[in-house]
């Protein structure tokens, strides 16, 4: 018998947002990251800082993660802030005008 995934649906906004995984560009993998640095509910993105996010992840990682990374922290901070759903590599240009080059460890 062969297992089927099903994706949790996107929420069209940041009020029907309840649970990580409905954030735009987030799966299970990014929102168990958010959650091992204390990102719990969408709501918990609201007024966060996408780079502070970003280094908080890599310090309890104790590796230095990919770029896209934050520019999908940059995406959900956004988002829950009430920005309209963006791919997270319509960040990339911003993420690197604020940051410079975000090197890969």
């Amino acid at each position: 018998m062969r297992r089927t995934l099903v994706k949790s649906p996107k929420a069209v906004d940041a009020g029907a947002c309840t649970a990580l995984e409905q954030l735009p560009n987030v799966g299970p993998a990014l929102a168990a990251g958010l959650r091992q640095i204390g990102i719990q509910h969408p709501r918990d993105l609201l007024g966060r800082d996408a780079f502070v996010l970003y280094q908080a992840l890599c310090a309890a990682t104790g590796k230095r993660q990919d770029p896209c990374v934050l520019d999908t922290f940059m995406a959900v901070t956004d988002f829950m802030g009430g920005a309209a759903a963006a791919p997270w590599w319509a960040y990339t240009p911003q993420r690197k005008r604020l940051y410079g080059q975000v090197e890969r460890g």
